[in-house]
C-alpha cells in the first residue's frame, strides 16, 4: 500500500481536490489530481522539453542576428507566459507569479486553506488575483504547481553551475597582468551604477524602503563578463591590452557584486540598516571567501590526488560538482547566497584540477549540463515578466531611468584605465548584465524586495544592455587601433 508521507502534513478536513494537498501530492502521489494510474511525472518532464526546445529555438534565433543566446531565451520566457496568460492557460500563469506559488503553497498547508484562499490572503485584490486563483481552483492545479516546483528547482541548480562555471573561467595569472587598471575600472563600474540605481529608485519611489532602494543600486553593479569575450572572441581581438583590462574587470566585478549582494541579502532578512550591522556582513563575506579559498586551496589537491587513485568513471565531474555544492550549502549556513560559494569553488579549482585528473576538462564534462538547465533559469527569468505592467507609466519610467543609469555608471568605468587605451571601448565592454544581473534581480524578487513590476523593469534593463553592446563594441574596436 503507498503512503504518502506528504499527507501527514495536511490538516484534516482539507480537501485534496482544490487544496493544500494538491500541491505536493500532484509529484509525490501516482493517482493525485489525475485519472487512472497516470504517472504525474509525465506532464512535468513534457513541459520540460517544451521549455528546453523554446530555450534552444530563441538562444538559435539570437545567434543568427548577432547577438548572445540569453536574450532569445528571455524573450521566449516572456512570450509564452504573456501569452499564456491571455488564453488563461493555467500553468503559465502558475509559472508568472514565480515566488509567490512558494508563499502560498506554504500559507495553504499552514493554516489549511485552499489554493484559491491562500491566493486572496497573499495578493491584492485585482485582476491577476482572480486569474491565478482560477488558475489553481480548477483541475490542472497540481500539475501547474508542480511544474513550478520542478522548473524553480532547476534554476536554482542552473544558478549554482553557472557561478561555478564563471569562478572556473576566471584566470587569476591572466588579471594580475593587468592588475592595477582593471580594478581601477572594476571599482569606479560598482561604485557609479550603485549609487546612480540607489538614487534613482530613492527619486522615482521615495515610498520605498532604503533596503529595496540599495538592492537595486546592487543589481546595476553587475557586468556579464561572458558577452564581452564571445565579442572579443568573434572579431579576434582577444589580445588586446583593453580586452584584458575588461575581463579582469569584469572579474573583480562580480567579487565585488557578490560582496554587496551578501551585504544587502543580509539586511533585507534583518530588517536592520546600521554601520555596525553592515561592516559584520562584510566581513563575514570577505572572511568567507578568503577562508573556503585559502582552506579549499590547501586541501582540495591532496582531495583529488587521494581519490584519483580510486579511477572511479566520471570522478572529475562528480567531485567538482559535489565541491561546488558543498561550498554554495557552506555560503547558505553562513547566511550569504549559495552563488558565493558556488564562485568560491570555481576559484580554487581551476588551477589544478584538470591538470590532476585525467580526461576531459571540467567545463567540457559540464557544458552538457549547463545546456540543459541553464537556459531554463534565463526561461523562467522571462516568464515572471509581466508586459502588463508597462501600461503604468511610473514604471516605464523606471525601466527607462534604470537603463540610462546602468549604462552610464559603465561608461564611466572606462576613465579608470589609461587615455592611452580605448576608453570608450572599455565602458562599453563592461556595460551588459547579463546572467549576473538577473541572478541578482531574481534573488531579490525571491526575498520580496523586488516587487514585480520593478521586476519587470529590471529585466528590461538587463535586455537593453546586453542587446547594445555587441554592435557598439564592434563599431569602437573597428575605429580604433589595438593599443600595445
Amino acid at each position: 500500500m503507498f503512503i504518502n508521507p506528504i499527507s501527514l502534513l495536511i490538516p484534516p478536513g482539507t480537501s485534496l481536490a482544490s487544496g493544500a494537498g494538491t500541491i505536493l501530492l500532484s509529484i509525490s502521489a501516482p493517482t493525485a489530481g489525475l485519472p487512472g494510474h497516470a504517472d504525474p511525472v509525465a506532464p512535468i518532464l513534457l513541459v520540460l522539453v517544451l521549455i528546453a526546445m523554446g530555450a534552444a529555438l530563441g538562444g538559435k534565433a539570437m545567434r543568427w542576428v548577432g547577438q548572445p543566446a540569453v536574450l532569445g531565451e528571455l524573450l521566449v520566457g516572456m512570450l509564452i507566459a504573456n501569452i499564456g496568460y491571455a488564453l488563461h492557460e493555467p500553468i503559465l500563469t502558475v509559472l508568472r507569479e514565480g515566488e509567490t506559488i512558494s508563499q502560498i503553497v506554504t500559507l495553504a498547508l499552514q493554516n489549511a486553506l485552499t489554493l484559491p484562499e491562500a491566493v486572496h490572503r497573499v495578493l491584492p485584490p485585482g485582476n491577476d488575483t482572480e486569474r491565478l486563483a482560477a488558475a489553481l481552483a480548477g483541475p490542472m492545479a497540481p500539475v501547474a504547481v508542480s511544474v513550478y516546483s520542478f522548473v524553480d528547482l532547476l534554476s536554482r541548480i542552473a544558478v549554482i553551475v553557472l557561478l561555478f562555471l564563471v569562478g572556473l573561467e576566471t584566470d587569476i595569472g591572466e588579471m594580475k597582468k593587468v592588475g592595477w587598471p582593471s580594478f581601477l575600472v572594476a571599482v569606479v563600474g560598482v561604485v557609479v551604477p550603485f549609487l546612480l540605481g540607489l538614487g534613482a529608485m530613492a527619486l522615482l519611489m521615495p515610498e520605498a524602503p532604503l533596503q529595496k532602494d540599495i538592492f537595486i543600486g546592487a543589481i546595476l553593479t553587475a557586468t556579464s563578463v561572458g558577452i564581452t569575450a564571445r565579442v572579443f572572441r568573434d572579431l579576434r581581438q582577444a589580445h588586446r591590452t583593453e580586452a584584458r583590462i575588461i575581463l579582469g574587470a569584469a572579474v573583480i566585478d562580480d567579487v565585488l557584486g557578490l560582496l554587496i549582494l551578501a551585504v544587502v541579502s543580509a539586511l533585507v532578512v534583518t530588517g536592520t540598516i546600521s554601520l555596525l550591522s553592515i561592516s559584520w556582513i562584510t566581513l563575514k563575506a570577505v572572511l568567507f571567501l578568503v577562508g573556503s579559498i585559502s582552506v579549499g586551496l590547501w586541501l582540495a589537491p591532496r582531495l583529488v590526488r587521494r581519490i584519483a587513485r580510486l579511477k572511479i568513471e566520471n570522478l572529475k565531474l562528480l567531485f567538482g560538482l559535489g565541491f561546488a555544492f558543498v561550498l554554495a550549502w557552506l555560503a547558505n549556513l553562513s547566511g550569504l547566497a549559495t552563488i558565493i560559494g558556488a564562485f568560491a569553488a570555481g576559484l580554487i579549482l581551476e588551477s589544478f584540477f584538470d591538470k590532476e585528473l585525467e580526461g576531459h576538462s571540467l567545463r567540457d564534462l559540464l557544458s552538457p549540463i549547463e545546456s540543459l538547465i541553464v537556459p531554463v533559469f534565463f526561461v523562467l527569468m522571462g516568464t515572471q515578466v509581466k508586459l502588463e505592467t508597462f501600461a503604468d507609466l511610473k514604471i516605464t519610467l523606471i525601466a527607462v531611468v534604470l537603463t540610462v543609469a546602468a549604462i552610464a555608471g559603465k561608461l564611466v568605468a572606462g576613465l579608470g584605465c589609461s587615455p592611452k587605451l580605448d576608453r570608450l571601448s572599455v565602458g562599453i565592454g563592461m556595460m551588459p548584465r547579463g546572467e549576473v544581473g538577473l541572478i541578482f534581480a531574481g534573488i531579490g524578487k525571491g526575498l520580496g524586495v523586488v516587487s514585480d513590476a520593478v521586476f519587470s523593469a529590471v529585466v528590461i534593463m538587463v535586455m537593453v544592455t546586453t542587446l547594445l553592446t555587441p554592435p557598439l563594441l564592434k563599431i569602437t574596436l573597428a575605429r580604433s587601433r589595438p593599443a600595445a
